[in-house]
């Protein structure tokens, strides 16, 4: 057949064509998407990477979820800390933009240090991304050994920039309203109005606190909620506020419990536990509570970390959706789980 010939190029489109779908296959498998959450498994993002997101926040920004948190791979530099940023459309498959922030110690600290659990928020006002974190460690005259974390520094830090992904210019670090800050969370009420959740030590309990209009400082208390709980995170559903966080123990895991109120300001409910107590809230810490709102139903997803204190860069995720309404909150055994971010729908899955 001469090259000629029209069906010489006919055979030629076809096979070009088959040529472009079998790269666009083998292009889809290789950044392995899929619609189901495995709970405590690991957790791939698109370059086949256990994501690097621990004590994370999430924060969604025109169509897009931003997934920060902190980065615990390793062969790190020791002289800094790293946040990672992933960037997701459906909660499910994750993007690693690289890191958000690259922070080193401040002066005042000896010895070990962490920078934990950040939280990035966008103002509207000043179209500034403001990222808070836990910043803690070692302080000169009070921690008898340098050489082991003690959690004496208590201060939250700040930083800001132009986009969700970074990078954020570190600014500074402070005591909220001159208080000790360790764990942190976040929370945007239905107004708009942003709050920072974080663990007093001294006074045994955890305040919620109101951002100034820039987001750069804290301006007022709302409540402070004695007992004994770090890892906070506030969602409000159908009009009432829930509450949650777990109890004092370090890296080994107890009983999550919650508390529901009208107001931020309280007063606060008993607190009763989100899972059944023997299972240590199966293994997991919470870190965030997420809405998904969609065209069907709202949906709440409980997000924790199962933390590896040996191999921290292989700690996991515990992501389940809550079942909540009528002030109760109760977080399902952990098994596979598909989201739906359209109609907010979810579904859990039998165990293999």
């Amino acid at each position: 057949m001469p090259w000629s010939h029209p069906l010489f190029y006919g055979f030629k489109a076809a096979f070009c064509l088959l040529l472009t779908l079998s790269f666009c296959a083998s292009d889809a498998l290789g950044q392995g998407k899929t619609n189901t959450i495995y709970p405590g498994e690991v957790w791939p993002d698109n370059n086949g990477n256990h994501i690097q997101a621990h004590g994370g926040g999430i924060t969604k920004w025109k169509g897009h979820y931003y997934w920060y948190g902190e980065d615990r791979r390793e062969g790190l530099d020791p002289n800094y800390r790293y946040t990672s940023c992933y960037r997701s459309k459906d909660l499910v498959n994750w993007t690693h933009l690289g890191y958000a922030l690259k922070v080193s110690k401040p002066d005042t600290i000896l010895g070990e240090w962490v920078v934990e659990r950040p939280k990035v928020y966008y103002n509207a006002k000043t179209k500034k991304f403001v990222m808070y974190v836990h910043v803690d460690g070692s302080v000169k005259g009070v921690s008898p050994d340098p050489s082991i974390i003690a959690y004496h520094y208590a201060r939250v830090g700040v930083a800001i920039s132009d986009k969700p992904e970074g990078p954020f210019k570190f600014i500074r670090t402070f005591r909220p309203l001159g208080h000790e800050s360790r764990d942190i969370g976040q929370f945007i009420d239905d107004d708009g109005s942003a709050y920072l959740i974080f663990e007093d030590r001294p006074v045994r309990g955890f305040r919620i606190a109101k951002l100034s209009d820039d987001y750069l400082d804290v301006e007022k208390e709302m409540c402070l909620i004695t007992e004994r709980i770090e890892g906070g995170a506030i969602v409000k559903y159908e009009g009432l506020y829930y509450v949650i966080g777990s109890g004092l123990t370090g890296w080994n895991a107890n009983p999550n419990k919650y508390a529901t109120a009208t107001s931020l300001s309280g007063p606060w409910s008993e607190f009763k536990d989100i899972a059944p107590p023997e299972t240590n809230t199966y293994g997991s810490q919470s870190s965030m509570l997420v809405k998904v709102q969609g065209t069907k139903t709202t949906s709440i997803i409980f997000t924790g970390d199962v933390w590896k204190p040996k191999t921290q860069w292989d700690s996991r995720y515990l992501w389940m959706p809550l079942e909540i309404g009528d002030g109760k909150l109760w977080l399902p055994e952990p098994a596979p789980w598909t989201l739906n971010i359209k109609t907010g729908e979810t579904k859990i899955l039998k165990k293999k």
